[in-house]
């Protein structure tokens, strides 16, 4: 480790604190439907929407009512999605030639980006035209978050409305940030990058000649823009198969920089929204507290395994840390700290190649997507998920003081804790089944391309990704399949809506409760006690129920190396 690599750690931190409250206060203004500047500008936009759907911001939804819109948008989102890929062969701005994609690789494609996920089991430049990358897969980065960003925003009202049977209005909410936030700064970021080197044109790809002589395709394409919302969206799916590791997507070491605060300054900034809205900002600091501890602690053990490297090429000779799989123009610390933003959210883009980590190194990744994804998390889907665990932490809270649990002015009652843990509990049952069905079938064996605990650990990251929505992969999976591509489209998506739905209704039963003031008997829920719990009920809850598989796969991969054996 060195100091560099510690000061870019430090940098990193102290600009996502300081962009959190003006971008929470933005989100706020959203939230609550106020004018923002650019009003003027997108605001006949935005009305334009609403007289041609029929809509009216105005009328507020019951939490049934919100669900079942929510999810007949993202089907509808997903057949469209299916039907661009299946016809890519016949539809324009396909310069290449590529025919449509097989039935179950559209199937997988089309869950993956409708659930936030971004999953790729196919090399981006070589199987996808311009029009599929543009329409059917970078509209859903934008409506896939903007969904996300809905949902949170949902929730909050359920905790701060009192009496209430609504909890706001889908269509509303989902024009609102998708206009005002992400649009706007997608178009700066976008510009951004383009003056970095990172390509913006339908062309299809160009000759060049290497310093070597050699001659060269570079796949080209709209890059940029796809590039701007798959971060800042945490969404992670690369216009090309090296992801964010490839120049053309991320060409500097200044623009590495801009895509991991890119994938944290959104959920940052809904901790202190969500304070805002309960009228405590405290709340939303104490939240953000223990999302940066997690996130610290993890980086600190990735950077550390990756920078002490490999003890077998030590004894041959080879010192110095892990850089197979990295690039060199990032480095060790660069590429521990981009491994851990993009599984403390669910974003998935990579700038090196986890599956050459180190076993303990991996591990970590591995480990905050099993968490739930709460470390800061995807946009929206990391403080709703977060806010489940508060909701388990007051829950035992008032269980050692001998009194109703109560949340910022709400009594947790046996609903709202039995909604949580339903929640809480798809990702190990699904994550945990479809790992068993894989690693016993010949299909889900036929994946893996190392033997031994690494090959275990590939399809368990695999199902952890799907379901977590992250999208990551231990690329040594062979996943483009009808096993592998038909099963994590199936974990993506219980993963995505088998969450929301019970939230919802935790929100429904909220808002309709009446506010409870605190009383001198009352858990605090501000500071460092709080903070703590929350940790702790992360760890216990979310984290010890995937030891065993853990033991099974990087640990038992990190004991043999030690031990001399390589896989």
């Amino acid at each position: 480790m060195t100091v560099q690599g510690w000061f870019l750690i430090v940098a990193f931190v102290g600009i996502l604190l300081v962009l959190a409250r003006p971008m929470g206060q933005w989100l706020f203004a959203l939230y609550e439907g106020r004018r923002t500047p650019l009003h003027r500008l997108l605001g006949p936009v935005e009305a334009g929407f609403y007289r041609l759907s029929g809509i009216d911001p105005a009328e507020e939804q019951g939490w049934r009512r919100y669900a079942v819109h929510m999810l007949i948008f993202n089907t509808v989102l997903l057949l469209f999605t299916y039907a661009v890929l299946r016809l890519q062969g016949g539809l324009p701005l396909n310069p290449l030639g590529y025919d449509g994609t097989s039935a179950h690789l559209a199937f997988n494609t089309a869950i993956s980006f409708t659930a936030n996920t971004n999953w790729q089991s196919y090399g981006g430049e070589s199987t996808m035209s311009n029009l599929s990358q543009m329409l059917g897969l970078t509209i859903h980065n934008f409506l896939s978050a903007a969904t996300g960003i809905a949902l949170a925003f949902a929730l909050f009202r359920g905790f701060a409305r009192r009496e209430s049977k609504a909890i706001g209005n889908f269509w509303a909410d989902m024009t609102r940030v998708t206009l005002y936030l992400l649009l706007p700064l997608c178009i700066v970021i976008a510009l951004f990058y383009i003056a970095s080197g990172v390509p913006q044109t339908l062309a299809a790809s160009v000759d060049v000649t290497t310093i070597e002589g050699a001659k060269q395709v570079l796949a080209l394409g709209p890059v940029a823009s796809q590039e701007a919302i798959k971060l800042l969206g945490t969404n992670g799916g690369g216009f090309f198969n090296a992801n964010s590791a490839h120049p053309f997507e991320n060409p500097t070491a200044l623009t590495n920089l801009v895509q991991m605060l890119s994938i944290f300054v959104i959920g940052t900034g809904l901790t202190y929204c969500f304070g805002k809205a309960v009228g405590d900002t405290r709340q939303g600091w104490a939240i953000l507290s223990a999302m940066m501890l997690l996130f610290l602690a993890s980086v600190a053990i990735t950077y550390w395994q990756e920078a002490a490297g490999n003890p077998i090429l030590h004894q041959l000779g080879a010192h110095g840390g892990n850089m197979e799989g990295k690039e060199v123009r990032f480095g060790i610390a660069a590429s521990a700290l981009f491994a851990v933003v993009t599984t403390a959210a669910s974003c998935g883009a990579v700038n090196a190649m986890h599956d050459c980590f180190t076993a303990l190194g991996g591990m970590i990744p591995l480990f905050n997507m099993q968490l739930g994804e709460v470390v800061i998390g995807g946009v929206g889907a990391g403080i709703y998920g977060f806010l489940l665990f508060a909701i388990l932490a007051v829950f035992v809270a008032g269980l050692m003081v001998g009194r109703t649990p109560e949340y910022v002015g709400k009594k947790i009652e046996a609903r709202e804790v039995k909604l949580a843990v339903l929640a809480i509990a798809v990702l190990p049952l699904t994550i945990l089944g479809f790992t068993a069905i894989a690693s016993v079938t010949g299909a889900g064996l036929a994946g893996p391309l190392n033997p031994g605990p690494h090959g275990f650990s590939e399809i368990l990251y695999a199902f952890t990704s799907a379901t977590a929505n992250n999208g990551s992969a231990f690329a040594g999976l062979s996943a483009n399949t009808p096993f592998y591509n038909g099963l994590l489209g199936i974990a993506m998506w219980i993963g995505r809506f088998f969450i929301i739905i019970p939230m919802l209704a935790i929100a429904g039963g909220l808002a309709a409760k009446k506010h409870t003031p605190e009383t001198a008997g009352s858990f605090p829920t501000t500071g460092p006690l709080w903070t703590g719990l929350l940790v702790g009920i992360v760890l216990i809850v979310g984290g010890l129920t995937f030891l065993p598989s853990l033991a099974l796969g990087p640990v038992a991969d990190h004991l043999a190396m030690i031990g001399g054996q390589l896989f």
